[in-house]
């Protein structure tokens, strides 16, 4: 536990304190904003499509290795 010296050491940890909260509460809006952009249904079509042609490719190349 810190033990403090004088009220500007309190005051200053406390100024710290809730620095440190403003920054998580920031960091915590753009992983929301994030998520939802991550959940929108282009992403999934994106996402879906890469797959696709992937799998498409390889069902290509087995077919012409055989």
């Amino acid at each position: 536990m810190t033990q403090f010296k004088t009220e500007a050491d309190i005051e200053r940890e406390l100024r710290k304190l809730s620095l440190e909260k403003q920054i998580a509460w920031e960091e915590l809006k753009g992983i929301k904003g994030d998520f939802k952009e991550a959940i929108q249904p282009p992403q999934w079509l994106q996402t879906g499509y890469r797959m696709f042609s992937k799998f498409g490719m390889m069902m290509l190349l087995k077919k012409i290795i055989k």
